[in-house]
């Protein structure tokens, strides 16, 4: 009798402390959210400008440099911009090898950043051909709209700086 006692209980422990681990796999199943890339004040902005330059090459797309940091606000907010906005984010990413680049106190990039024109505000665009060649500066505070970004003007900005499409 007491045998089958603890071997109840064992069972029932043995369920209860299983049942945690079913409800994390099903979640983890779940599809995930798409979540934000951070300015890394570690990351060598050359290095990644390289390799962008090779992907743009081979894809036949611009770079576009997304110049900011953790601490700003509406870099943040910009990026969130380009989740929800599933369309524009689309085109963005059809059409250009986005790198992004740190500006921060731990880390203020000057190096790189001083072969650009002067920065006013942030976040900032840099769109550059798929060579690595300068071809834009954009203040991004000209396509906001009220408290973000406006559609219009984003994807007037993004179609006129996409590449040209070669003809077939």
């Amino acid at each position: 009798m007491k045998l089958r006692t603890i071997l109840a209980g064992l069972a029932l422990s043995l369920i209860f402390a299983a049942t945690p681990a079913l409800a994390q796999t099903a979640d983890d199943a779940a599809p995930k959210k798409q979540e934000r890339v951070k300015f890394d004040p570690k990351r060598d902005p050359a290095k990644d400008l390289q390799a962008a330059v090779v992907k743009a090459k081979k894809e036949n797309k611009r770079i576009l440099l997304d110049v900011g940091g953790e601490w700003c606000g509406w870099c943040k907010l910009l990026d969130q911009y380009f989740i929800d906005k599933k369309d524009i984010g689309a085109y963005l990413n059809t059409n250009y090898v986005v790198v992004k680049v740190n500006f921060s106190p731990e880390n203020e990039n000057k190096a790189f950043l001083g072969a650009f024109p002067k920065i006013e505000g942030y976040p900032h665009f840099f769109v550059l051909e798929k060579d690595g060649k300068f071809l834009h500066s954009q203040n991004t505070a000209l396509l906001e709209e009220c408290q973000g970004y406006s559609d219009e003007k984003m994807m007037t900005f993004l179609k006129k700086w996409a590449p040209p499409k070669s003809i077939r």
